[in-house]
This record gives C-alpha cells, sequence and structure tokens, in this order.
C-alpha cells in the first residue's frame, strides 16, 4: 500500500474508527461523541471517494453497500451446523447427562462441568473468516448448506470486519445468533403498523425476514445485534468451551456476559430457575437455556447424532402461547392521540402472569384478524412483555358472535377521530383531550424522562381530571395546598412532590428532549441531537436535511422534530419550560466536562456491576469510575479488577468468587473512590 500521507491518514482513520465502533457496540464503552466520529467517518469516506485504490474490506465505510442484491445464493458449509435436542424438565437433563457418562465410560466419582448459557431466539449465522478478514457470512439452513448473506452481516457492527488478532490463521469459523433488541423490534412493528405492513410475529421472525433483504441499506437500518458462542479453527489451542468464548471477546466478538461454569447438574438447574424469572429483565429474547459439556476432549469423545451434538443440549421453557375467549374490545387513547383496540379476556394464564387483556395494535390489523367479540384467540406476550392476540380460532366461533368496528369519534373526549393515508393508525387530534394529557404527563415524569418520584399514574389521572393540569407547564406550578385537596394526599407527601418537581428543572437539555414525547425520537436518539443542538432554539431554527444527515437520526426522525417544533403552541410550551427555570440548552460545566483527577485503586482498574444497588443507579456507578479513570465492562473475567455487588447478584458473583477478583459492597466502592479502601496494589 502507498505510504503517502493520504494513505497514511486513511489507515489512522480506519483504525480510529474500528476501535470507536467496538468500544461503542462490543463493549459499551464508548470513546468518541458521535459529532467527532461523524466528522472522522465523512473525512475517511471523501478520502476514498478521491482515491479508492485506498479502499479495503474492513474500512468502516464498507459496512453498507450502495446497490441492492439482485438475489442470495446457496452455499455449503466448511463444518456442518447442528441443531439441538431440547429438554423441557430436570428429569430430561439427568437422563441426557446418564447418557454422557456412559458414553464417556466416567467414573461415578469423576465429575462433570457445564458451561450454562442463555438460549437466544434470533437466527444462527456461520461466519467465515480469512487471514482475520470477514470473507463470507452464511445462514444456518438446512445444517449443511445456508444462504450467503455476507452484505447484510457486514451491517451488524457488533460482528467486527477484522479480527483483534496481530497473527491469525488462514481460516476462522466462529458461530453465533443474530438478535433484535425488544425495544427495537416494537420499534419496527410500531413503523410497520404505522404503514400498513403485516407485523412480524416475533423478533425471531423480524431477523430472519431482515437477513433474507435484497437491499442492504434496509438490512442496516434495523440494528441487529449478535452473540458469538462457538469457534472451529484449523488447530484448535483449548481445552474447555469457557476459553473458547474468552478468546471470542478477545479478538472482537460480543459474548452473551450472563454465561455461568457449573460444577453439577444441580447448578445447571440453579440457572436455570434463575433465568426463567430474571429473563424478564433482558433487553432481547430468550427461550430457554444452552448446557455444554466444558471440556473440549470430552466433546470430541461424545461426538454428533444425525441431528445433535451428543455434549449441549437445550433446556427450555415452557410454551407462551395459549387459547382464551374474548369477552369484549375496549379502545384506548395514547400520548400521542393513537386509538388502540384492546381485547378483554378470559382470564388465563401467561408467561407467570394472570392475562386478561391483549393489545389488537390498530384498526387494520383488527380487520386482517376479523375479530369478534366471542371468539377463540391465541395470545401471547409480545417480546415476553406486551400480551397479544396471535390469531383467531375461526372455525371455533360461535353463532352469537359479534362484530366489532371502530368508532368515529375519540372515546375520550369525542372528538371526530383521523386517518392519515401513509398510517393504520387512527388519531383523536384534540389537543386538549384527557388521555393526550395524561399520556404526555406519565411520560415526562417517568425514570427514562424527567424521573420525578412521587408522581404515578393515579396521581396524574387525579390531576388532569380535576383540572390542575392540561400542560407541562402546568405541573410547574402546583402548590402544596393544590395537591394536598386530592384523595389519599397528605401534607408531608404534597410538600415532598413540589420539591421534586422543583428539583426536575435541573434535569439536562437531552433529558427534556426526550420528556417531551415527540414521535420517533427515543433517550438515545435525544442524547445524539443535544450534543449536535445545544438548544431547542437551535433545534427551532434548523432545517431538516442538516437534522437527518445526522448519524443515527434520518428523514423520519427529522421530518417528526421538524413539525413538532414547528408548531406555534410547541414553541410557546417551549418558552414556558425555559421561564420557570428548565434546562431547554445545554449547561455543560468546565467541571462537567472534565475527568476527576485519578484515584489509586480506581485509575485505570476494570469494574463490573451486578445486582442492585441500594442507593446508587448503575448510571451512576459506571460515571463515577470514569471519571476517575476506571472503566466498566458487563462480564466477569480474569482482566477484572473489582466487581460491585448489589441485591440478587445472579452468575457474575458465583463467577468472581471463582477467579479469585475481589468484590465489593457499594459502600465498600464509595470507600475505595473516596481512597478510604486499601486498593489491591
Amino acid at each position: 500500500m502507498s505510504s503517502s500521507p493520504v494513505a497514511k491518514r486513511s489507515q489512522e482513520l480506519r483504525k480510529l474508527l474500528s476501535q470507536a465502533g467496538y468500544a461503542y457496540y462490543v463493549l459499551d464503552q464508548p470513546i468518541l461523541e458521535d459529532s467527532v466520529y461523524d466528522a472522522l467517518y465523512r473525512e475517511l469516506v471523501e478520502l476514498e471517494a478521491k482515491n479508492p485504490e485506498l479502499i479495503t474490506p474492513d474500512s468502516p465505510s464498507q459496512r453498507v453497500g450502495e446497490k441492492p442484491a439482485s438475489q442470495i445464493d446457496s452455499v455449503k458449509h466448511r463444518i456442518s451446523l447442528y441443531s439441538l435436542e431440547n429438554a423441557f424438565s430436570f428429569s430430561e437433563m439427568e437422563t441426557w447427562q446418564e447418557r454422557s457418562r456412559k458414553l464417556l465410560d466416567l467414573p461415578t466419582e469423576k465429575k462433570i462441568s457445564y458451561l450454562s448459557e442463555l438460549k437466544i431466539d434470533g437466527s444462527a449465522l456461520a461466519l467465515t473468516y480469512e487471514s482475520g478478514l470477514l470473507t463470507r457470512a452464511a445462514t444456518r439452513g438446512d445444517g449443511t448448506t445456508g444462504e450467503e448473506i455476507t452484505a447484510n452481516v457486514r451491517t451488524i457492527r457488533s460482528i467486527p470486519l477484522r479480527l483483534n488478532l496481530e497473527n491469525p490463521p488462514a481460516w476462522i469459523e466462529i458461530r453465533g445468533e443474530a438478535f433484535l433488541p425488544l425495544n427495537v423490534f416494537e420499534q419496527i412493528n410500531q413503523e410497520r403498523s404505522l404503514t400498513g405492513e403485516s407485523l412480524f410475529a416475533n423478533p425471531r421472525n423480524a431477523v430472519a425476514g431482515t437477513l433474507r433483504q435484497l437491499d442492504v441499506k434496509k438490512v442496516s437500518e434495523r440494528r441487529l445485534d449478535f452473540f458469538a458462542y462457538t469457534i472451529h479453527l484449523p488447530e484448535n489451542q483449548f481445552s474447555s468451551h469457557d476459553q473458547c468464548l474468552e478468546f471470542l471477546a478477545e479478538i472482537g466478538f460480543r459474548v452473551n456476559p450472563n454465561r455461568q461454569l457449573c460444577a453439577s447438574l444441580a447448578e445447571v438447574e440453579e440457572y436455570y430457575l434463575h433465568w426463567q424469572t430474571a429473563r424478564k429483565q433482558l433487553s432481547y429474547l430468550t427461550d430457554g437455556t444452552v448446557i455444554k459439556i466444558d471440556s473440549l476432549v470430552y466433546q470430541e469423545q461424545l461426538g454428533f447424532t444425525q441431528k445433535f451434538p451428543r455434549w449441549a443440549i437445550a433446556w427450555k421453557y415452557a410454551a407462551e402461547e395459549l387459547p382464551t375467549t374474548v369477552l369484549g374490545i375496549t379502545v384506548q387513547v395514547g400520548r400521542t392521540g393513537a386509538l388502540t383496540p384492546v381485547a378483554e379476556l378470559e382470564p388465563v394464564q401467561l408467561a407467570g402472569t394472570t392475562v386478561s387483556r391483549a393489545t389488537l395494535h390498530n384498526s387494520d390489523r383488527l380487520a386482517a384478524l376479523d375479530l369478534h367479540i366471542g371468539d377463540r384467540v391465541v395470545v401471547r406476550k409480545a417480546g415476553e412483555i406486551i400480551p397479544e392476540v396471535v390469531s383467531v380460532l375461526v372455525q371455533l366461533r360461535p353463532e352469537n358472535a359479534i362484530p366489532f368496528a371502530m368508532p368515529n369519534n375519540c372515546p375520550e373526549c369525542d372528538s371526530v377521530v383521523q386517518k392519515n393515508e401513509k398510517e393504520a393508525v387512527i388519531r383523536c387530534i384534540n389537543p386538549l383531550c384527557p388521555a393526550i394529557v395524561r399520556g404526555a404527563i406519565e411520560h415526562w415524569v417517568s425514570r427514562e424522562a424527567i424521573d420525578i418520584q412521587g408522581i404515578g399514574e393515579k396521581l396524574v389521572t387525579q390531576l388532569v381530571e380535576k383540572g390542575l393540569v392540561i400542560s407541562l407547564a402546568d405541573l410547574y406550578q402546583l402548590e402544596s395546598a393544590q395537591l394536598e385537596s386530592l384523595e389519599r394526599m397528605g401534607k408531608k407527601s404534597a410538600e415532598k412532590i413540589v420539591k421534586a418537581i422543583a428539583n426536575s428543572k435541573q434535569k439536562p437539555w437531552s433529558k427534556v428532549l426526550y420528556a417531551l414525547g415527540i414521535r420517533h425520537v427515543g433517550s438515545v436518539n435525544a442524547t445524539i441531537l443535544a450534543q449536535h443542538f445545544p438548544s431547542a432554539n437551535s433545534l427551532i431554527q434548523t432545517d431538516i436535511n442538516a437534522i437527518a444527515t445526522i448519524h443515527g437520526i434520518g428523514t423520519e426522525i427529522a421530518q417528526s422534530l421538524t413539525e413538532w417544533f414547528g408548531l406555534p403552541e410547541h414553541q410557546e410550551l417551549i418558552q414556558q419550560l425555559n421561564d420557570l427555570g428548565l434546562q431547554t440548552e445545554s449547561q455543560i460545566t468546565e467541571e462537567q466536562s472534565s475527568p476527576l483527577q485519578s484515584i489509586p485503586g480506581v485509575s485505570d482498574k476494570t469494574f463490573v456491576i451486578t445486582g442492585t444497588l441500594p442507593n446508587l443507579k448503575r448510571e451512576e456507578v459506571k460515571n463515577m469510575i470514569q471519571q476517575a479513570g476506571g472503566k466498566v465492562t458487563e462480564s466477569v473475567s480474569k482482566k477484572t479488577d473489582y466487581l460491585i455487588v448489589g441485591e440478587d447478584a445472579g452468575s457474575k458473583l458465583a463467577k468472581a468468587e471463582s477467579l479469585g477478583v475481589r468484590c465489593l459492597s457499594e459502600a465498600e466502592f464509595c470507600e475505595l473512590l473516596k481512597g478510604e479502601l486499601l486498593p489491591n496494589l
């Protein structure tokens, strides 16, 4: 390669952008501001456009191709991808263990270690790297032959284009699971609902459909993620599966941090039972656990059946779909005015909770289902969170079943509703509709937004019904006496809420922007926008194209922002909030923008946080560590210096103890931060 200044600069940019992408998408530890990343990325693209000979396969600019593919080709796998045998009870697991022990001819006293992992509900991928470069990606297919989808997989930013290896072998094969985070899945379905497209049944189907897209740019917009779980090398250099996973993390892959090395089948059961409940808190879908015999020597001895590896098994959780009867259909009005039909159900136990209501999404979905009151339906929890009607058992429809039509007037304020031709949603457009006002306030006070503690759904309902609050600005003019007049509200509680409202005025501009509830603007987007536009006024005065070109924003969000800030009533609201003392522009002080002085015992140390801490939030602890010169990672390894432990610590604590990692309580961490706790030197 040329040693010219331009060539050296492009090489420097590729290296820096690749490091920044790895830190952001794999480690969740950004090292560059988005605005800086954007500027460097544009510089690289411009250099490569003028000097095409400088483009390399691992350049960040090559993640998204320019032209849609004409077809997807089939390819033969170098190494077959096997399915997993399923178990549904502990007795089946015992049978599997005994069969393994018998085949291995192990004496009774000889123990077997197991590596327990979460079974991610996505699509299996086979990735081929040659001399460290990603050269091919394929779907599982029938295990022998899959579909070649390299261009699409290159858009997944948690998959490295070049391995972090100085002397990579001629080839390496990585196996893992592509998946959609639940919030992204829900956003995709909301967008498809608005445009009248059929909804994806679950994240797994959405991933499969995305990977087979011919337009790589659409794949990039879906923001798929990836966990690696198996590696194949020309010459094996490891003795255990756990070592393989550690190596995968070292060479640049995301490896699920919730795995656990288990010394017995009893520990495997504890892991399974823990995640049966704890998986509800995950940001992705899992339908069971995968248990693998950790020893690679044992794995080789056990080998495979025609379908399954004998050394691994999937212990699945109970089915999450059940039939029930529709007793009625009601219509809810959300904070954006959207009318959502909801099925009132005969109660049924689903995923550990009693379900008596299920969303029907919108009028188009309702029409597609041809749902009648009295129908027998199949319900499930979308993303294991929101109950929804999957299908109607039309063959079981009773003769007296009643058809249902969406109302022409808002159920809350009786205003005539409207439907945009480009959307599947029917909306109430009355800004004073009680449902819209309630929704706006509930969103504003929520933890992710302004986080005003003490104001919940019931209190918001009372405030709106009594006419005390009809806009966000009214919230900041409430007095204790007004709150005391409400049901179940004493003087001390009222004073506490007024104080919490006053304290919330210090929330940064990014939180205020998200709390405004502008369509398509989530918390991450709000943070990005606040970095580019340091005030509400700068957003009001900015052209839509300037917003759309920001990395991670795009046309849809830009249009939504422009329309929202273009309305006089919204500009008036911003002015009112500003006059009331809220942060409608960034307030970055020198103290906030510079790190704290390095602290011995924290500086250059690696921390992991697990469990629920008594006083501090994880994000607060993370910021404290980073400002003191330390770093925070998601998983415990030999490189971890400290594990900060709260309640319900889970598998990370056990792994830390097995590796001899020093564990700290919240109080001990604070002492370490103050220099009062003797560090590991």
